[in-house]
């Protein structure tokens, strides 16, 4: 019998499943209310458009549509989204300063791909998104967690980690951070946080990674310049995603950043999928062209601020008063933060909330070395106005048999 563990590279063995795609089995269960996935609303998609767009692509492209396409991506994708960033962040591209990606994800890979060697050090937020945490541990990166507030990540501890790692003569490669909407907490980095990160980030020499899948759905408060756009030393790789404005099946996003890094996504995109899906990104290039996409976004925003004040409303309404349990109050996006008193495991009570038919994802999930338990996250985008009343009522009940 062959032992396949001897023939498994270093890579692969400090992989792990998906703690949320784990979880999300145990989800399927008749009669569970599931505020664990991070899906979009169904009701966001835009059905009826899509019909007619892809039978004009069949009409007007359909050969060049089904063929091989360049790994940069589509000139009339690219240049749609070039305009896109002028309107949305007022920031001048040019085509060399963007890749199309199978979605923010694989802009996550490529950048543990193309940064890091094993034991190279990154510097995340505390906590951070699971998914950044598995496309770089899959290179074997040495994530560094730096605390984040309701204004975002901490600029002193930052500093301060950044000088200590300097004292030890090491240098973090970059510096992850999702900005708006954070996945999973909820909250968005202030402007003068935002300031001073660049500012950090300038005097040591170091990358930004701005993950942004959230930033158009906004529906409260001021828009907050992107960290990309106050930049002026071109330090950031900014990663975007249609998969929350637009729909996540077509998997499609882009990755902006100085053209020598772009370059160096292309080549490390060449060799994991030769191209992105060329029929989509001719759908999705009429879509952006036909002035679609705001439409869409405008419908999306509508139907998350209903659900997120919803939920807001029943979680101030139900859950237990005087046992220290906290939530964020996001003004986009599609998550909320609940934390316990420190001394909880929501780990534990997982179990307890599948046997009461709710879900959540666990907090541990989210810190670099699942070092912190006490707090899990929720989505409100997905369930239904019913399931977030129901599943608020029931998660209630599980904290307070549980925080005693």
């Amino acid at each position: 019998m062959i032992n396949y563990e001897e023939l498994f590279s270093d890579n692969i063995k400090s992989m792990k499943r998906s703690v949320i795609r784990e979880l999300l089995k145990l989800t399927q269960k008749d009669g569970i209310i599931s505020f664990a996935g991070g899906l979009p609303s169904a009701e966001s998609f835009p059905v009826s458009e899509l019909k007619e767009i892809t039978n004009e692509v069949y009409e007007k492209y359909g050969e060049k549509a089904l063929q091989y396409g360049s790994t940069e991506g589509l000139p009339m994708l690219l240049s749609e989204l070039i305009k896109l960033m002028k309107d949305s962040e007022k920031i001048t591209l040019k085509e060399e300063n963007i890749s199309i990606t199978i979605a923010s994800q694989q802009g996550l890979d490529l950048v543990g791909k193309i940064f890091l060697n094993p034991s190279d050090i990154c510097i995340v937020e505390s906590p951070t998104y699971v998914g950044a945490i598995s496309a770089f541990n899959s290179y074997r990166g040495n994530m560094v967690s730096v605390e984040l507030d309701d204004e975002g990540i901490k600029t002193d501890i930052l500093d301060s980690t950044i000088q200590k790692l300097k004292r030890e003569n090491k240098k973090p490669k970059f510096i992850y951070v999702i900005p708006d909407f954070h996945n999973p907490a909820g909250v968005t980095m202030s402007l003068k946080r935002r300031k001073e990160l660049v500012e950090i980030a300038s005097k040591e020499k170091i990358m930004i990674v701005e993950d942004s899948p959230y930033r158009m759905i906004r529906y409260r408060g001021n828009n907050i310049p992107s960290i990309l756009s106050l930049d002026k030393e071109n330090l950031v790789i900014a990663l975007f995603t249609f998969s929350k404005i637009f729909a996540p099946g077509f998997r499609l996003g882009w990755a902006v950043g100085p053209k020598e890094i772009i370059d160096k996504f292309i080549v490390a995109k060449q060799a994991t999928d030769l191209c992105t899906s060329t029929f989509n990104q001719y759908i999705a290039a009429l879509f952006l062209n036909k002035g679609l996409l705001k439409k869409t976004v405008e419908r999306t925003i509508k139907i998350y601020k209903e659900k997120n004040e919803l939920m807001l409303e029943n979680l101030e309404k139900y859950m237990p008063k005087n046992k220290g349990v906290k939530w964020t109050k996001p003004d986009g996006g599609l998550f909320l933060w609940v934390s316990l008193p420190e001394k909880y495991d929501s780990d534990k009570m997982f179990q307890k909330a599948i046997e009461k038919n709710v879900a959540y994802v666990v907090g541990s999930a989210f810190y670099a070395n699942g070092e912190k338990k006490n707090s899990f996250r929720v989505n409100f985008s997905y369930p239904s106005k019913d399931e977030i009343v129901e599943g608020v009522k029931r998660l209630a009940k599980v904290i307070d048999e549980f925080v005693k």
